[in-house]
């Protein structure tokens, strides 16, 4: 069952990144530019939770990579807002 969720996440985390990307095509709006690199990497993120606990649960520990995936997401989101702030 966690399997499931976990991959579900992945897709929707997917979803809103192919669709943050393809409105940044249509409008150029950099917020949506920030937004669909964020939702890039929690896909990346999300796909590493996959690996670490389900493909690979014991012999490898991706719990590191996963944070720091996440954190270098939030970290372009907030930058991206403060830069669009400034402008």
């Amino acid at each position: 069952m966690a399997a499931l969720i976990y991959s579900l996440c992945a897709l929707t985390c997917l979803a809103c990144s192919v669709l943050l990307w393809r409105s940044w095509a249509g409008s150029r709006h950099p917020l949506l530019f920030w937004s669909g690199i964020c939702f890039t990497l929690l896909t990346l993120n999300n796909a590493l939770l996959v690996l670490d606990k389900v493909v690979y649960p014991v012999e490898v520990d991706l719990t590191v990579w996963r944070l720091s995936a996440a954190l270098v997401a939030l970290v372009v989101l907030v930058g991206g807002m403060i830069w669009e702030e400034d402008q």
